[in-house]
């Protein structure tokens, strides 16, 4: 039985783009080659690491999603682990009625002079988010009404 996953890849930032698609490339045939279906690849860029690997404070991510044998992941994972140029990669189940690959949190929306806005509607009804109103706390509610 087949199951849907996807692996996040973070590749060396010095690593030239050819041979990033190749890494990529090379895991596209691993998956074909285990009878799986490769779904997409939804190259993520350059971004800063948390904290340092190997003196690298940057990395380049890759998604990759595919549906395959729980075989093929663990031959791919094998594989990923001694290939150069791979600095981490994870690999996870998706999840059933997900629309597709993603980017990280919400993308702010620039704007001049302003603090950063973020989105204010809600993604899976389109309907506006609720605003969360500040109520007083209880015993202050009480202690006005006494007074």
């Amino acid at each position: 039985m087949q199951n849907d996953y996807e692996i996040l890849l973070m590749l060396d930032p010095e690593l030239p783009e050819e041979r990033q698609d190749e890494i990529v490339a090379r895991t596209r045939e691993l998956v074909e080659k285990g009878n799986g279906t490769w779904v997409g690849h939804d190259p993520w860029g350059r971004r800063r690491l948390a904290y340092e690997i190997d003196k690298k404070t940057d990395g380049i991510y890759h998604l990759l999603q595919f549906d395959a044998e729980p075989e093929t992941l663990d031959e791919l994972t094998r594989i990923l682990k001694i290939t150069d140029g791979v600095m981490r990669h994870l690999a996870t189940r998706r999840v059933k009625g997900s629309h597709g690959p993603g980017r990280p949190g919400p993308e702010p929306v620039e704007s001049v002079g302003r603090e950063p806005e973020y989105a204010t509607t809600n993604i899976r009804s389109s309907e506006p988010l609720q605003e969360l109103q500040e109520q007083p706390p209880a015993e202050q509610q009480q202690l006005e009404g006494e007074e």
